[in-house]
């Protein structure tokens, strides 16, 4: 076969996806679409009545038995997409794009602290598996297609196509990014979002500002770019350390509720009540919900973090405690904006520690924190190009791949494969699932208590 032969699978290849991918991608996109007008008008909703945030046990209850009369396998969310492209099983329900839909949306009605992209993502993947289905795909182009789907979701919900296409590729495995899905992803993602900005709906904007240095705690002998550099290095251990901290309380509680309360029924109606119950002790409601819009003024958002004296210096940590109590109890939505609230507020923290820019290391965390959740640097680099322009692009990368190595094996989707891992000397083997070493890591935590209980008893024995 000569050269010009060689190339009609290519063309073949290349035609098919131009005929398939655009009808999942726009469906994607207008079902997101739905979602993010359903989404501002609960949360508003919300803003006008406050007194919604106590029905939030009921809604937690409701979303239990919507799951557990329709839901299925819908249960698994994100997890189910990537366990479908690595090893096709059952399939993913038509059913989950509507009831995840439906379910965010009663969370962020009644108050829970969740986010969107989750929804998004299984939006995607659902619509993909169904026109798979209708096209009548093979295995390893139905894989391809919920890849691309996983990207229309992704790019639609945040605006950030390009991100949308490496982050469906790169989630699937720690460290291994799979390019054979490029083509379908990038094109679904930029008709995801392309989808909904004819829709009408825009995305909140974020503004870094000028990058002022001042030299008040090095000495000045040292070049500016130097130690920008610097500060941001330090800063990024603690987002790494921050998206680790988030993983392990989400399996913790997990663990925890699921020890403690033997009906499942239960759990939501508790994990409700403790949100209301903090909400009454810290004496405002900053912390429920997205946490983009603000409530009142002088609320802490996500957009006032990128401005001096935007956020507490404990932001952060209130947001992972009640977004880690929420998903952990049963409620749905996504972790991605709730984990863009602690990294533009910790970074907005970290700022003032390191005498830093505010609006620079708000960028910074919005985007690492989630790289160091999520196990995909890459792409988050990526969207805080596309996000807040690519003035600052190497401090992304900085920052999104310290995030990345510091955040350990851990991580919001379980069913990610390790495919190299991050410390080659380190126990976790090559094709060992996330999930597993989420396990370990559990089983070592309750060791750990287990130990010290005995050690307090015997002090009190000899006592």
């Amino acid at each position: 076969m000569n050269e010009r032969h060689r190339q009609f699978p290519l063309l073949k290849q290349l035609l098919r996806w131009i005929l398939v991918v655009p009808p999942v991608a726009i469906a994607v996109g207008c079902m997101v679409a739905l979602f993010l007008w359903l989404l501002h008008e609960a949360i508003h909703l919300r803003f006008r009545f406050p007194v919604l945030l106590f029905f939030l046990p009921l809604a937690g209850l409701l979303i239990h038995f919507i799951y557990k009369k329709l839901g299925k396998s819908s249960e698994k969310g994100n997890n189910l997409i990537i366990e479908e492209i690595h090893q096709p099983g059952g399939g993913i329900p038509r059913r989950m794009a509507p009831i995840v839909l439906l379910c965010t949306v009663i969370t962020h009605l009644f108050g829970g602290s969740a986010g969107r992209e989750g929804t998004a993502v299984q939006i995607g993947g659902s619509i993909a598996q169904m026109f798979g289905r209708w096209f009548r795909l093979g295995e390893k182009d139905m894989k391809m297609l919920l890849t691309a789907g996983v990207a229309a979701g992704f790019g639609a919900v945040f605006g950030t196509p390009l991100a949308g296409a490496v982050f469906a590729m790169e989630v699937l495995s720690i460290g291994k990014v799979r390019y054979d899905s490029l083509l379908p992803c990038l094109l679904a993602g930029i008709l995801g979002d392309t989808t909904v900005s004819a829709w009408g709906l825009h995305h909140t904007t974020y503004h870094i500002g000028i990058v002022r240095l001042s030299d008040g705690l090095f000495p000045q002998y040292i070049s500016p770019d130097f130690l920008l550099l610097l500060k941001v290095v330090i800063a990024s251990v603690a987002f790494g350390l921050a998206a680790f901290l988030f993983s392990f309380l989400v399996a913790l509680l997990k663990s925890f509720f699921n020890r403690l309360l033997s009906r499942r029924w239960m759990i939501p109606l508790a994990g409700g009540l403790i949100i209301i119950l903090i909400t009454f002790l810290l004496g405002k409601p900053d912390y429920l919900s997205l946490g983009v819009d603000a409530e009142y003024p002088g609320a802490v958002t996500i957009p006032s973090a990128f401005s001096a004296g935007g956020a507490d210096t404990w932001s952060w940590l209130w947001k992972t405690l009640y977004t880690t109590i929420t998903l952990s109890s049963g409620f749905k939505g996504g972790e991605v904006t709730p984990l863009f609230y602690i990294g533009a507020t910790l970074g907005n923290t970290l700022s003032l520690l390191l005498d830093a820019p505010v609006g620079l290391f708000a960028a910074l965390g919005f985007i690492a924190v989630f790289a160091g959740a999520t196990n995909t640097p890459l792409a988050c680099t990526i969207m805080g190009v596309e996000l807040f322009g690519s003035e600052h692009i190497h401090l992304f990368a900085v920052a999104c791949f310290i995030a990345y190595f510091f955040s350990g094996h851990s991580g919001i989707y379980g069913s990610q494969r390790i495919a190299v891992p991050k410390i080659l000397s380190g126990r976790h083997a090559e094709g060992a699932i996330l999930s597993d070493a989420n396990a370990r890591r559990m089983r070592l935590f309750s060791r750990k208590i287990s130990r010290l209980r005995l050690m307090l008893r015997k002090t009190r024995n000899e006592q």
